[in-house]
């Protein structure tokens, strides 16, 4: 059975940080991309962040959060990270991670999301 879970949202005050979480199972992990998006109320998801499987690790993010976001990946825990900083009001959204196979793209799996409020 397939899972992403999603941790460590919550509330933060604007320049402040956050650590989320997604600890992944059923699948191989080190075989999957995983990927952080976002979904703002009355916005599209969107792509924040991607860290790639097979050994790379190689990640690309948003330009709205270079610089301030880093996407890591800890293969002994099946987990992925997004690290937050400088957070601002324009990040308050529900965090999503996405597993998806490095082959066959149409293999890919959701979390449930956390939550982010950026609020003084």
């Amino acid at each position: 059975q397939v899972q992403l879970v999603e941790s460590g949202g919550g509330l933060v005050q604007p320049g402040g940080s956050l650590r989320l979480s997604c600890a992944a199972s059923g699948f191989i992990f080190s075989l999957y991309h995983m990927s952080w998006y976002r979904q703002a109320p009355g916005k599209e998801r969107e792509l924040v962040a991607v860290i790639r499987g097979a050994s790379t690790d190689s990640t690309d993010y948003a330009d709205s959060v270079k610089g301030r976001f880093t996407a890591s990946r800890d293969a002994a825990k099946n987990t992925v990270y997004l690290h937050m900083n400088s957070l601002g009001p324009d990040d308050t959204a529900v965090y999503y991670c996405k597993a998806r196979h490095v082959v066959s793209k149409n293999n890919e799996y959701w979390g449930q999301g956390t939550q982010v409020t950026v609020s003084s």
